[in-house]
C-alpha cells in the first residue's frame, strides 16, 4: 500500500518576516557559514526577547534563498508545556514537518522517513530543523535532538533556547544585544508605528540613551518604544533610574495581537527564566542585585576592542557579601560537605548557583584573561531590586543589610589597595581597582543612603583617589564630586573623623588643580591649614616661607606643593615636595613617597636650574629602574625628558617619551598620554629651533617636525576635552606648549598649520590614535598611507560599492560564488552580477585575480577569510 504522506517542503512553516528587523549582519554570517560546514547542532542562546527568533528566521529564510534544493522546518516548542514529555515534543515536530499522515507508523518513524526523502537522482540533499524555544524543554528535547542527528545525516537542527541544551557537539552561538546604532533605528522604526516618530537631533540622543539603559535590547527598546503612545521620548528617559524605583517595571501591557504572551512587558520576560530556577538560585539573583549593573558589548560596536571591562564583580566578592555563612560554618551545618542545610546560601553553593543563572540567561559571565565576573543587566537587575525587597521582614531590611555587606567589602578592599599599591602587587591591584570602578561608585552611592556609613564611602574615594584610578575610570570631575558629597555627609558624625577629612580635603585640592580649577583649589588648600592650624595667627603667615615646616600633614603638604607647582610657578614647589615625601616616609606610604618624590623630580625639571634638574630627575630615573616598579619609571622618564629639553639634548628626552608612551599605553593611562604627547611636542620644538640655530635646516626635514607638533597639538586639544582637563593644570608646560605650536605655524605657515592641526583634531581618543602618531604607529599625511598591493590606483577598488568590495575579498579568500551567496544571504544569481562588475571595475578577466588588486588595509580580511573556508572544507570532506 502507499504510505499516503504528505509533507511540508521548502520554508513554507517560518514565521512572518519581522517588520524593521535591523542588524544582526556578523550573526547571520556566522550561523550561514556554519549551516554551510559540518554544523549539526547550532544553538542560539541569550535572554528572552534578545532576538533568537527573528535571527534563526532571518537566517534561514536567506539560507533557502541562496542554496537550492535545501528544506527548512521550523518547531514551535513555546506550545508546548514545562517539562513535557518525549512524546509530546516528537508530536510537536510531526505537526511541523508533515502536513497528513495515514500510514500506520510512529510519529517518529513518520518524521524520519520525510527527513531522508531522497529526490529522483536519490540526493537526499540538506535538510534544517528549527526548534524555537527550547528552554523549558532541555530534557526531553535534548533526548529527541541525539536520536535525529543519530538517525538522519544530512540533518542540522537550529535551536534557540535560553540555555543551552547540552549535546556533546553543540555548537553555541550568543545572540548579543544590538550594537548602538541599530538599536536606535529599531527605536525609531517603532515609534513610526505609534505615529510619534523621532525628530531632531535631541530626540534621537535621549532615544540612544533610553537603547543604553535598556542595554540596547531588542523587546526592551520595543515596549520602551510603545511607551510613546502616552509620554514623550525625554519623560521615559527620566523614568529609568536604574533603581527600584524605575518605571520600567511598570511598563502596562497594552494589546499586541500575534506577540508572544511571555513577551507582554520586562516583567513578563523575565518571569519565564525566574520561575525555572530552583529557590537558591532565585535567591542568589535576587541578591546579586546589590552590585552595580552590568552591561553588553557588541564586538560591533566601533569601539569595543581593547576595553579593559569595568563590569561586574569577580567570586570572591559575590562569595563574601552574598553567602549566609563562612565555609566552616557551612561545613558543620550540613554535616560534613560544606552545603548550608536550611534556605540560605553556603560560600561554596555560589559558584554553582552563578553557573547555572549564566545558563538561564538571567546574568552576564564576562571571562577576562584570569578570571570570570558575573553581573546583571540593568533591567535584571531592577527586578532583582524588587524581589530583594520582598524578602524584607519586620525584624531585617535585606536591601540595607546586602548594601552595607557590599559596602564594607569594597572598603576594605580599597583601602588594602591603596596601602600596598608600591608593593609588587601593585599592578594586580590597580587592574583591580580599575575593573571594580563600578562597584566601588555603587558602594559610595550606598554610602551615602545607609546610615553610619559615610566615613567608609570617604575612604573609598580617598582609596581610589591614591591610587589615581580616576585619571583611567570614570573622571576626575566625578571623583572630586563624590568626595565632596562624601565630605559632607561625614560632618554629622560624632564623633568627626577629622584626620580623613583633611585628607579628603588636601586629595580635592590636587583634583582641583589637575583641572585648572585654581580658585576652588586655593580654597580648598585654606580650609586645610585652618583644619590643621586652628591658630589664627600662626595660620596668616604660612604662605610666607615654603622652606619652614609649619606642621601640615604629608598630604597637605603635597597640595600645596602642586598649588605652588601648578599656579605659581613657584621654583620652591621643589622643597616642600621634598618635605612631603619625607613626612609620608615617616608614617610607611610608600606609594606617596614615590608620587611626592615624582613631582619633586618634574618641578625640578621644569622649574630649577640646570644642576638641580640633571641631579633630582635623573636620581628619581635611576631610583625607578631599581625599584621595578614600571609605571613610576614611565613617569621618571617622562620628568627626565623635561630636563633633558629644557637643557640641550631634546634627541635624548624624545627616546625617553617614547619608553614612556609605549608602557603607558599599553596600561591605558590616558592622563600620561597627555603628558608625553605635550611634552614629545616640546621636544620636537626645540629640536627645530636647535637646527635652524646651527645654521643647518633640512627644510623637508623641520617641516615634518612641525606638521607633526601641529597634529599633536590638534589631537592633544581632543584629549583633554575628554578628559576634562585645561590646558593652563599642566603649568609650565602650558607656556612651553604654546611656543612649540608658534614654532610649528613659523615653519609651515598659518594654512598649512591649520589643516594639519584639524587633521590631529580628528584623531580618536578611544582608539588611542594620538599616542600612536606620537609612536609613529599612524601615519599623519594628509592622504591614505595605504596603497593597493599590486597594478592599480586605489581610486579603481573605490569605485566598488561596499557590498562589491565584501564579496572581492571573499573571492579573493577562494569562496565559490554560491557559498558567497549562502554565507551572504543572496542568490547566486544576485553574486555572478557582483563579481562580473568587480572585474569589470578592476579591469581584470579573472576572479584568481583579484587577490592583486586588494589594498593593504583589507588583506586581513582575506587571510580571516581564508582560514574560514579551509576550516569549512575541512569540515565537510571529514563529514
Amino acid at each position: 500500500m502507499g504510505v499516503n504522506t504528505r509533507h511540508r517542503v521548502g520554508a513554507g512553516n517560518l514565521p512572518t518576516p519581522a517588520y524593521g528587523f535591523v542588524g544582526r549582519d556578523c550573526e547571520q554570517e556566522k550561523i550561514s557559514g556554519l549551516l554551510l560546514g559540518a554544523a549539526r547542532l547550532i544553538t542560539l542562546t541569550g535572554p528572552g526577547g534578545i532576538g533568537k527568533t527573528r535571527l534563526a528566521a532571518e537566517t534561514v529564510r536567506r539560507y533557502t534563498k541562496a542554496v537550492r534544493g535545501a528544506r527548512v522546518y521550523w518547531v514551535r516548542m513555546a506550545r508546548l508545556a514545562r517539562n513535557a514529555e518525549e512524546a509530546a515534543v516528537v508530536g510537536e515536530i510531526a505537526h511541523a514537518v508533515i502536513d497528513a499522515d495515514f500510514s500506520g507508523r510512529t510519529a517518529r518513524a513518520a518524521i524520519v522517513d520525510t527527513l531522508t526523502t531522497t529526490d529522483t537522482t536519490g540526493h537526499a540533499g540538506h535538510v534544517v530543523l528549527v526548534f524555537d524555544n527550547c528552554e523549558h524543554l532541555l530534557t526531553s528535547v535534548g533526548r529527541v535532538v541525539a536520536d535525529l542527528l543519530e538517525t538522519v545525516p544530512e540533518l542540522t537542527i537550529i535551536a534557540t533556547s535560553r540555555e543551552p541544551l547540552g549535546w556533546i557537539d553543540e555548537l553555541l552561538v550568543p545572540v548579543p544585544p544590538l550594537t548602538r546604532q541599530h538599536a536606535l533605528t529599531l527605536f525609531q522604526h517603532r515609534a513610526e508605528l505609534t505615529g510619534h516618530p523621532i525628530t531632531g537631533a535631541e530626540q534621537s540622543n535621549t532615544a540612544a540613551a533610553i537603547c543604553r539603559h535598556v542595554h540596547n535590547h531588542p523587546l526592551y527598546i520595543q515596549l520602551a518604544a510603545a511607551r510613546l503612545v502616552y509620554q514623550p521620548p525625554a519623560a521615559i528617559l527620566r523614568g529609568l533610574t536604574g533603581r527600584v524605583d524605575d518605571a520600567r517595571l511598570r511598563w502596562s501591557q497594552t494589546r499586541r495581537l500575534g506577540a508572544d504572551p511571555r513577551h507582554g512587558a520586562v516583567t513578563d520576560v523575565i518571569d519565564w527564566s525566574y520561575n525555572l530556577c530552583t529557590d537558591k538560585e532565585r535567591l542568589l539573583f535576587d541578591r546579586l542585585s546589590v552590585f552595580a549593573a552590568g552591561y553588553y558589548t557588541n564586538p560591533d560596536d566601533p569601539d569595543t576592542t581593547n576595553i579593559l571591562l569595568d563590569v561586574g564583580a569577580d567570586l570572591d566578592a559575590i562569595e563574601t557579601i552574598c553567602s549566609d555563612t563562612t565555609y566552616d560554618d557551612a561545613k558543620a551545618d550540613s554535616g560534613g560537605d560544606g552545603r548550608s542545610a536550611g534556605a540560605g546560601l553556603a560560600r561554596n553553593e555560589i559558584e554553582g548557583l552563578l553557573e547555572r543563572l549564566a545558563d538561564h540567561s538571567l546574568i552576564s559571565a564576562q571571562r577576562t584573561s584570569n578570571t570570570v565576573r558575573y553581573s546583571l543587566m540593568e533591567s535584571l537587575r531592577v527586578y532583582a531590586q524588587h524581589r530583594l525587597s520582598l524578602r524584607s521582614t519586620p525584624e531585617v531590611d535585606e536591601p540595607a543589610r546586602l548594601a552595607k555587606r557590599h559596602i564594607h567589602y569594597y572598603r576594605d578592599k580599597t583601602v588594602y589597595a591603596a596601602a600596598h599599591w608600591f608593593t609588587p602587587e601593585r599592578q594586580d591591584l590597580l587592574n583591580w581597582a580599575r575593573t571594580n570602578w563600578a562597584n566601588n561608585v555603587t558602594a559610595i552611592e550606598a554610602s551615602l543612603n545607609t546610615p553610619d556609613q559615610a566615613t567608609a564611602g570617604l575612604e573609598i574615594c580617598l582609596g581610589l583617589a591614591h591610587m589615581r584610578v580616576p585619571f583611567t575610570n570614570g573622571s576626575i570631575r566625578e571623583m572630586r564630586r563624590w568626595l565632596q558629597c562624601c565630605l559632607e555627609a561625614t560632618r554629622v558624625a560624632v564623633p568627626q573623623p577629622t584626620e580623613i577629612q583633611i585628607a579628603a580635603m588636601a586629595v580635592m585640592v590636587r583634583l582641583a588643580l589637575t583641572q585648572g580649577i585654581y580658585d576652588d583649589a586655593e580654597q580648598l588648600l585654606e580650609d586645610c591649614v585652618a583644619a590643621c592650624i586652628p591658630d589664627a595667627e600662626a595660620r596668616s603667615k604660612w604662605r610666607h616661607d615654603a622652606g619652614t615646616d609649619i606642621g601640615l600633614p604629608a598630604d597637605v603638604e603635597f597640595a600645596w606643593g602642586m598649588e605652588l607647582l601648578l599656579t605659581r610657578h613657584d621654583p620652591a614647589s621643589i622643597t616642600v615636595f621634598t618635605r612631603a615625601r619625607n613626612k609620608f616616609e615617616a608614617l610607611g606610604n610608600k606609594g606617596n613617597v614615590s608620587l611626592s618624590a615624582l613631582f619633586a623630580a618634574t618641578a625640578a625639571g621644569l622649574l630649577g636650574d640646570a644642576k638641580q634638574a640633571h641631579e633630582i630627575t635623573e636620581q628619581y630615573l635611576d631610583h625607578t629602574n631599581v625599584s621595578g616598579a614600571p609605571r613610576d619609571k614611565a613617569w621618571a622618564e617622562l620628568a627626565r625628558s623635561i630636563a633633558l629639553t629644557r637643557h640641550g639634548d631634546p634627541a635624548k628626552a624624545l627616546e625617553l617619551q617614547r619608553a614612556s608612551l609605549e608602557y603607558n599605553l599599553d596600561v591605558g593611562d590616558q592622563w600620561s598620554g597627555v603628558w608625553a604627547v605635550q611634552l614629545r611636542n616640546w621636544s620636537l620644538a626645540h629640536t627645530i629651533t636647535e637646527s635652524i640655530l646651527a645654521g643647518e635646516p633640512d627644510q623637508n626635514r623641520l617641516e615634518a617636525l612641525a606638521t607633526e607638533i601641529a597634529v599633536l597639538a590638534g589631537g592633544a586639544t581632543t584629549l583633554r576635552a575628554g578628559l576634562g582637563i585645561e590646558i593652563k593644570a599642566m603649568g609650565p608646560l602650558a607656556d612651553e606648549a604654546t611656543n612649540a605650536i608658534n614654532v610649528a605655524r613659523r615653519v609651515l605657515g598659518p594654512d598649512a598649520y591649520a589643516d594639519a592641526e584639524a587633521r590631529g583634531s580628528r584623531l580618536r581618543p578611544e582608539l588611542d590614535e594620538v599616542q600612536r602618531v606620537a609612536l609613529g604607529t599612524l601615519g599623519i599625511a594628509p592622504e591614505s598611507k595605504y596603497r593597493p598591493a599590486g597594478k592599480i590606483p586605489s581610486s579603481r577598488w573605490n569605485e566598488l560599492s561596499e557590498a562589491e568590495k565584501q564579496v572581492a575579498v571573499m573571492a579573493a579568500a577562494g569562496w565559490t560564488n554560491s557559498a558567497i551567496a549562502a554565507r551572504r544571504g543572496k542568490s547566486v544569481r544576485t553574486v555572478e552580477a557582483q563579481i562580473a562588475a568587480i572585474l569589470h571595475k578592476l579591469t581584470i578577466t579573472s576572479r584568481e585575480d583579484i587577490i592583486d588588486y586588494i589594498p593593504r588595509d583589507f588583506i586581513g580580511q582575506v587571510r580571516t577569510e581564508t582560514t574560514k573556508r579551509l576550516n569549512r572544507d575541512g569540515h565537510n570532506a571529514k563529514r
